[in-house]
């Protein structure tokens, strides 16, 4: 390993070693409230060096970095990645310092397995080989299973251990399917996997032009799906979205899913050819998109519990990202970036602010009132003002409704659907947009509409006021003046695609 790719890495290197610090560091202090200040502060040095890695390739005039003997990759669809990753854990952090007051004495472990999972998402947008995706997947996965069971109670234990045994199962999935891509193409690395399909004569009456290669993508496919919890991969988020402490829940819905989609990207647009296959995988995704929203929406309409509700909302997000995953097959005119690959990344932006905002608030709202209940949210608007108008805005953005930054990404991945011909998916879309509409002004309904039981005032510490003007403005902000967001998107997308 040389000194360009311990350069390459630094992000992650430097991630993981703040989160070794935090447990040096919890060994030798008694105030336990510097360990949250130290792990914020520490996310500057990942910070940097991705800032560093950016300025880097735009200086050089360079698309890519390649390390690790061609196992990895630093372009800007990486580092747009990596940007997202490192505010959502700052936002996560931030929110989590009251929570953590019932598991005082793990404050150190509970940082560090965020940041621990963190550096596996961070290493997902960056790998070009499948060893190294199974490896990041499961250094992914294993401190989440962890801290959905941090309170130890019996829900969030259930929790925990239904993450832990589907994702076991998944991972199960995925490697058979990546072990059966070998078989097919002799190579792991993305690249190779590419020239060997296009070197081999594939059947034009077979779907991918081979049964194998059709067999390892269907299970390649089923084991992210589980990732990105996508319908029919997505009965655990309910379930450990409910029990899971709510901070890790939040980092689950935002950090989790963009790194799932990264890498799916990654994968499928790098490895499988875009002229012979892109439009057999990008059917499997349409179908998959349909189904997501659609059932997602449904199912949310029916639930109490707010955490509830959040989880299989993120179920139909999911179906509105894949829609830009079946439309990343044709290009924009004009031989500009996939319009599909640009939408995939402005939406998981806009949906990293919307949703962490959500959730800031209800963190806020439901430590002072000890429930989840969508109709305890009654009266917020006015014991809380300031949580109700960010809440109330996160589920306009979410619904799609102006102004916001979901609205936006909306607009423009139906755009890049219609775009390539997918105009029946952006009909399905729509509809489900409407739907949603019910649940997530059900939330404002209560708090605005309903008497609360109490009239005593919602206070929330420096931290979280940190953490809810941050993910409010960013929303806010990108609903107004979203061109910055885009043209990062973009920027990323056309790194994807060069």
């Amino acid at each position: 390993m040389s000194v360009h790719d311990l350069y390459l890495l630094s992000p992650e290197l430097s991630l993981a070693a703040l989160g070794a610090v935090l447990i040096l560091l919890d060994l030798v202090i008694r105030r336990k409230g510097f360990i949250p200040v130290v792990a914020v502060l520490g996310l500057i040095v990942p910070l940097a060096f991705s800032i560093s890695l950016w300025l880097d390739l735009s200086s050089d005039n360079a698309a890519q970095f390649h390390g690790l003997f061609n196992t990895m990759v630093v372009d800007k669809f990486s580092l747009f990645l990596k940007f997202i990753l490192l505010a959502a854990v700052a936002v996560v952090v931030l929110v989590s310092t009251e929570y953590v007051k019932k598991f005082q004495r793990f404050q150190a472990e509970y940082y560090a397995l965020i940041l621990f999972s963190a550096t596996g998402m961070m290493l997902l947008a960056s790998t070009m080989e499948l060893i190294t995706i199974y490896i990041s997947l499961e250094l992914t996965a294993l401190p989440i299973a962890a801290l959905a069971a941090f309170r130890r109670d019996s829900r969030s234990t259930e929790s925990g251990l239904k993450f832990l045994i589907l994702s076991a199962v998944s991972s199960a999935v995925l490697l058979y399917g990546m072990v059966i891509v070998y078989g097919f193409t002799g190579s792991t690395s993305l690249v190779d996997i590419a020239e060997r399909i296009s070197q081999i004569g594939l059947s034009s009456g077979t779907p991918f032009g081979s049964n194998a290669l059709l067999f390892g993508i269907v299970l390649i496919v089923a084991g992210f799906g589980f990732k990105i919890a996508s319908v029919p991969f997505q009965m655990w988020a309910p379930d450990v979205y409910e029990g899971s402490p709510t901070p890790i829940t939040a980092f689950l819905s935002v950090a989790s899913k963009a790194a799932g989609f990264a890498v799916i990207l990654r994968v499928f647009y790098i490895a499988f050819p875009l002229d012979s296959l892109s439009l057999d995988w990008g059917a499997i995704f349409a179908v998959l998109s349909a189904l997501s929203m659609t059932l997602g929406n449904l199912v949310a309409l029916k639930q109490d519990n707010i955490k509830r509700m959040m989880g299989y909302s993120t179920v139909a997000h999911a179906g509105y990202i894949l829609m830009g995953l079946a439309a990343v097959s044709a290009r924009a005119s004009g031989g500009e970036a996939a319009l599909g690959a640009s939408g995939v990344l402005f939406y998981l932006g806009g949906f990293a602010a919307t949703n962490l905002a959500a959730f800031s608030a209800i963190i806020a709202v439901s430590n002072r009132i000890n429930s989840d209940n969508i109709d305890d949210f009654a009266g917020i608007g006015r014991r809380a003002p300031l949580l109700a108008a960010v809440l109330t805005l996160s589920m306009l953005s979410l619904t799609g409704i102006p102004p916001s930054v979901g609205f936006w990404a909306k607009i423009y991945l139906f755009g890049a659907a219609i775009n390539t011909g997918l105009g029946w998916l952006v009909v399905i879309g729509v509809v489900n947009s409407v739907v949603s509409a019910y649940y997530y002004l059900r939330v404002v309904k209560a708090m605005y509409l309903s008497d609360p039981e109490s009239d005593t005032r919602i206070g929330f510490g420096f931290p979280m006021r940190v953490a809810v003007a941050v993910s409010f403005g960013a929303t806010l902000f990108f609903g107004l003046y979203p061109t910055p967001l885009l043209n990062l998107a973009r920027t990323a997308a056309g790194a994807l695609i060069s």
